[in-house]
């Protein structure tokens, strides 16, 4: 069972693909994509956090917009620059917080 922070995680998903409707199977398969692409998220990126208003979180709704449609592989090409300028963002902050330097 989902947590409260993942209840309100697929509600926000929800209300961003227009899904106004309640059905427990279809909230069930929206999970399992939400899950999975937190998994394929930060499988790219490191480190995420999807329950504020982050850029990660923006990247999650649009992965699920395209799982829905099928369309995987496009969300990747698509977002690329943003999830490299995440990946460059990590490797920066992870750089100055392990005290190599300054940028």
């Amino acid at each position: 069972m989902a947590d409260d922070k993942d209840k309100a995680l697929l509600a926000e998903v929800k209300n961003y693909l227009d899904i106004t409707w309640d059905d427990a199977l279809g909230e069930q398969k929206l999970m399992g994509m939400v899950q999975r692409g937190i998994a394929a998220i930060k499988g790219k990126i490191g480190e995420c956090d999807f329950y504020g208003e982050t850029q990660e979180k923006a990247l999650l709704f649009d992965y699920v917009m395209y799982a829905r449609a099928g369309e995987i592989a496009d969300f990747w090409d698509n977002y690329k620059p943003e999830i490299i300028s995440l990946q460059v963002s990590r490797k920066v902050d992870a750089y100055v917080e392990n005290g190599e330097g300054t940028v």
